[in-house]
């Protein structure tokens, strides 16, 4: 898994425009919460995409509470910690947070969403 990494405002409208090319996925991490540590770490352990098959960006929301603010906000999701954004089309088509994160839940919402 490759981690691309942002922290500014401005760069959500780019991961947006990214995703009418590929599926890109956000996570947003506490680093004082044990919970987004597990999820984190199953999100690596289980990752089955290529890097051609989605982008997975990463946000320290804890270093950067007004971006993660803005990601709520511009991507129109209630805020969480730890949480998932998947985003195709430029639309929002998974929201998870906590141990509702998973690959498994991923697969499927992608899956269902190409039908």
């Amino acid at each position: 898994m490759n981690w691309k990494s942002f922290s500014k405002p401005e760069e959500i409208k780019l991961i947006s425009d990214r995703s009418y090319q590929v599926p890109c996925l956000i996570f947003k991490h506490s680093s004082r919460c044990s919970i987004s540590y597990v999820a984190k770490l199953r999100l690596e352990s289980d990752w089955p995409f290529q890097e051609n098959e989605m982008d997975s960006y990463f946000l320290d929301l804890i270093a950067n509470k007004e971006t993660s603010n803005a990601v709520a906000e511009q991507l129109q999701v209630h805020h969480e910690s730890p949480q998932i954004i998947v985003i195709r089309q430029g639309e929002v088509i998974l929201d998870a947070s906590h141990l509702d994160i998973s690959v498994e839940e991923i697969k499927g919402v992608l899956a269902s969403d190409l039908v």
